[in-house]
């Protein structure tokens, strides 16, 4: 929502100069600068998220090679107020970056052929006043928030896919997904945050795999 903002507010001044010409045309006398303010601030309140946090994907690299597929990646968020506040009240967060393969058929529905997962456990103990963050079994700690963000917030040579399911000629193309995970939380919390902007948090990424360079002849 937030990226199509820029382009719809030309279309919104527009949209106002002309009723601004037309009725001043009417009552041949100036607008009420009241009147204008309200409006613009209600097109703006109309089409901004409530409790949105700029979020985006800032890196994504994918490579193919004889080993396989791999991906690199770097997300930037900051987490809204009402989701800092239930982690600071002892709620877990799980985040989850997710990486689909798939061949394209011009016969049937595209073929599935890897995914990948990875998933980062964000909690705080107020004992310590830490920050810890679990990935894989393992655990690390943090005295502040930005820097256990960092933590999950990225990933290096990531292989979404062996090199043997990427053989079949053809064009492949990954689908990439990145978000919250808001069905990990308690049942009653899922169900009293639903339709709530301030968990909204997931960034997509759809990318067609390079082709293999055929090796130089000696």
């Amino acid at each position: 929502m937030t990226r199509i903002l820029p382009d719809l507010a030309p279309w919104c001044r527009e949209f106002f100069d002309r009723l601004v010409r037309q009725r001043a045309g009417r009552h041949c006398g100036r607008m009420s600068a009241t009147w204008w303010l309200c409006t613009v601030l209600w097109c703006g309140a109309g089409l901004a998220p409530q409790g949105a946090q700029a979020q985006a994907l800032s890196i994504f690299e994918v490579q193919r090679n004889d080993e396989g597929v791999h991906v690199d990646f770097a997300t930037t968020f900051d987490l809204s107020p009402a989701v800092e506040a239930a982690l600071q009240k002892g709620v877990a967060l799980n985040f989850v970056v997710e990486a689909q393969v798939f061949r394209e058929r011009w016969y049937w529905r595209n073929a599935l052929v890897a995914r990948a997962q990875k998933m980062w456990r964000l909690s705080y103990q107020p004992l310590t006043r830490q920050y810890r963050v679990g990935f894989g079994g393992l655990n690390q700690a943090f005295d502040d928030l930005p820097e256990a963000l960092a933590a999950l917030q990225r990933s290096t040579h990531w292989k979404v896919a062996d090199a043997a399911v990427v053989a079949t000629p053809g064009q492949y193309y990954l689908e990439f997904t990145y978000q919250l995970d808001t069905s990990l939380l308690p049942r009653p919390m899922q169900i009293g945050i639903g339709g709530q902007t301030d968990w909204a948090l997931t960034l997509q990424k759809t990318h067609r795999l390079p082709l293999l360079t055929a090796p130089a002849s000696q």
